[in-house]
């Protein structure tokens, strides 16, 4: 499909992050530092130039939400450096949200997850310093495994109250970590993997959100099981028909299936490519059929 540049975020409709209106559709940056496979020690960097103008061309369609991270980041390269370079001085409209928790060490290989206050200020610090801010925006609690989040999410309630966060959410999450963290301060988003063919699971935290007024925002929502690898594989059947009767692509089925899920639900495709981000954008204006959607929950659930 060729793109319809004139097709904004705006297409996509809106949602609060807390006090802040945000179009639907957003922008991840975790592809944007490398081409190829992301998160990994020998990662290529991408272009500079390339990378800085994906950014400006999101933003001049309208995208207002972007997802980024301090392990974002290759040889040369990292998402922060990036967002600074490109968008600072930030517009008022433009809500940039990170995480903490994991952490890679200057080689890029994955070292322990922060699971002190120190540890966690430490990594809100590097943040700011990298986006060149004196607040973060929103700021994900980035988790692994089951087991209790409350003096993590404690630390980072503590850095709000400070005015170094101005709002807090939680990244791949099981359901009763909301409630846990909800008795804590106020969560505003939560960031799960989702998309067609998701765990009944991520189903059930979709739901739970939709009903508290929380943001959820799907990552991997096209790269389905290819992760930071990106999309691969063969579709399912039914993700190829609806693409191939609308003339799109299948990327773009699965963005706007994801937000036909819910009013609650952004989206944050990543990409380091134009002509991709411009697809991605397009796809917040396509509007799915009952039966279309009807064919696309029978690939969702099998």
């Amino acid at each position: 499909m060729t793109s319809d540049t004139t097709v904004t975020a705006a297409a996509s409709g809106t949602w609060n992050l807390g006090d802040r209106a945000v179009h639907r559709i957003g922008f991840g940056t975790m592809r944007l530092p490398q081409t190829g496979p992301a998160l990994t020690p020998d990662a290529v960097p991408r272009d500079r130039e390339q990378a800085l103008r994906v950014l400006r061309r999101a933003v001049e369609l309208g995208v207002n939400h972007i997802d980024t991270a301090a392990f974002y980041f290759s040889p040369l390269r990292s998402a922060n450096e990036l967002i600074n370079r490109a968008l600072a001085p930030y517009a008022d409209d433009l809500v940039i949200a990170t995480k903490v928790g994991p952490a890679r060490g200057p080689d890029g290989e994955w070292t322990e997850h922060a699971r002190t206050p120190a540890g966690l200020r430490a990594q809100v610090e590097e943040n700011l310093r990298q986006l060149g801010r004196d607040h973060l925006d929103l700021v994900n609690l980035r988790i692994l495994g089951s087991d209790s989040i409350a003096e993590r999410f404690g630390a980072l309630a503590e850095l709000r109250q400070a005015g170094l966060i101005r709002r807090l959410g939680l990244s791949n999450i099981q359901p009763h970590h909301l409630a846990e963290a909800q008795a804590i301060a106020p969560v505003t988003c939560v960031q799960n993997p989702y998309g067609i063919g998701a765990s009944a699971t991520q189903d059930e935290v979709l739901r739970l959100c939709g009903e508290q007024g929380i943001a959820f925002v799907p990552f991997y929502a096209i790269a389905g099981a290819g992760r930071e690898g990106g999309a691969g594989g063969s579709e399912p059947a039914q993700v190829r028909a609806v693409a191939e009767a609308r003339g799109v692509s299948t990327a773009q089925v699965r963005l706007a299936w994801t937000l036909h899920r819910g009013p609650h639900v952004l989206a944050i495709p990543g990409t380091g490519d134009v002509a991709h981000l411009e697809d991605n954008i397009a796809a917040g204006a396509l509007r799915l059929t009952a039966a279309e959607l009807t064919l696309l929950d029978r690939a969702h659930t099998g």
